[in-house]
């Protein structure tokens, strides 16, 4: 995949790039920094880092490694947030822009973030996770690297910010709604239940009722029996839809049932939906983050996706609800009312937030896995 939010400490995770955010003036801050300097060795990272002098805001710049598990450093220079009306946002987006450049530019495959400027720096999560979302989206859709966004933390640490509890608010509603209904069902069994309780077989006689003789299934259809005189003549003109019938033998799997709904393959039916939305391969695998090479296969046929994947392609293709669902029962799978992946996905969906980068942020706040794993 190209993309992966992972909880871990950025100074453990293999990669050949990371990305540390430096004071501008040479000096070591405080926080991630200390941390990468320590692990890679103080004395000569330093010694590094300040022949590349002042780095001001929005700069970077690139020295070796050393003792981490990767090749290069690569230092940027962020934003403080002030108001997010001094041009703070756009310095921010510039400052990934150019840590990803740097890294295609020094042939590495992967690279390793934190979340930018929402620290020590404070941008809102939210914010800060918008611009981390859309600068991977789009540097994916042109160069095949590995993104790799480091979280450092116990479970509790929330990255998304407020959007987890936007997500949250509207899968408990959804509960909700289905709890009610539930509800309903319990009172009108209760009632009937009470019913039963009130008329009993002994109150039938105390009232001088009688329940008249009716014919048995058997009398009912060849009209015989007691009630042989009425009908003797023939049997009951019995509808045929009223008649037993023997049981077909069903030898039809779900697959062939679905094969005769739908000619089409899916891989087909993937591709007519990109010329009918009017996007390119790039777009569609970059925004469900899918690999190249993978989205290659699947086009050709030679892979049979998850309904994760599915689902991610789902917000590719950028298809409401209803056409999601008919995307995933033409690949067999169904939205499950249950699944909290399902209704997380169905969040961004129905609010038309089509990023599967965005949406495995959330997952991950939610402590379930990523659509992309």
């Amino acid at each position: 995949m190209p993309f992966k939010i992972i909880r871990n400490d950025i100074t453990k995770v293999k990669a050949d790039a990371i990305v540390n955010t430096v004071n501008p003036y040479g000096f070591i801050g405080r926080g991630v920094e200390t941390a990468i300097y320590h692990a890679a060795g103080s004395e000569e990272l330093l010694e590094e880092r300040r022949k590349l002098g002042i780095l001001h805001t929005g700069d970077v710049g690139i020295t070796p490694a050393f003792n981490l598990d990767a090749k290069y450093i690569i230092h940027v220079s962020g934003p403080v947030w002030k108001d997010g009306r001094s041009n703070e946002l756009a310095i921010l987006r510039q400052c990934y822009d150019k840590a990803l450049y740097m890294a295609v530019e020094n042939n590495c495959k992967s690279i390793a973030f934190p979340l930018l400027a929402t620290g020590t720096y404070r941008f809102p999560e939210e914010i800060g996770v918008a611009i981390a979302v859309e600068a991977f989206t789009e540097f994916l859709k042109e160069y095949e690297i590995e993104i790799f966004l480091v979280v450092f933390g116990s479970d509790a640490v929330r990255v998304s910010g407020t959007l987890v509890d936007k997500v949250t608010e509207f899968i408990d509603d959804d509960y909700v709604a289905a709890a009610n209904a539930t509800e309903y069902l319990t009172v009108d069994e209760d009632y009937n239940a009470y019913e039963d309780d009130y008329y009993h077989e002994d109150d039938k006689e105390c009232f001088g009722y009688k329940e008249p003789p009716y014919p048995s299934l058997k009398e009912f259809e060849t009209g015989v029996g007691e009630f042989q005189h009425e009908y003797s003549h023939s049997p009951l003109n019995i509808p045929d839809f009223l008649r037993k019938k023997k049981a077909e033998n069903v030898s039809e799997s779900l697959e062939d049932a679905l094969k005769k709904i739908y000619t089409e393959s899916f891989e087909k039916h993937l591709q007519q939906l990109i010329n009918k939305k009017g996007l390119k391969n790039s777009e569609v695998y970059a925004t469900s983050n899918i690999s190249k090479q993978y989205f290659s296969k699947l086009l050709k046929g030679k892979v049979k996706p998850s309904k994760e994947k599915v689902l991610a392609l789902a917000v590719g293709l950028r298809l409401n609800i209803d056409e999601t669902v008919d995307f995933l029962r033409i690949a067999g799978y169904a939205l499950s009312p249950i699944s909290q992946t399902d209704k997380v996905v169905e969040y961004f969906i129905r609010n038309e937030d089509y990023n599967v980068i965005k949406i495995d942020i959330v997952l991950f706040d939610f402590g379930l896995e990523p659509l992309s794993s």
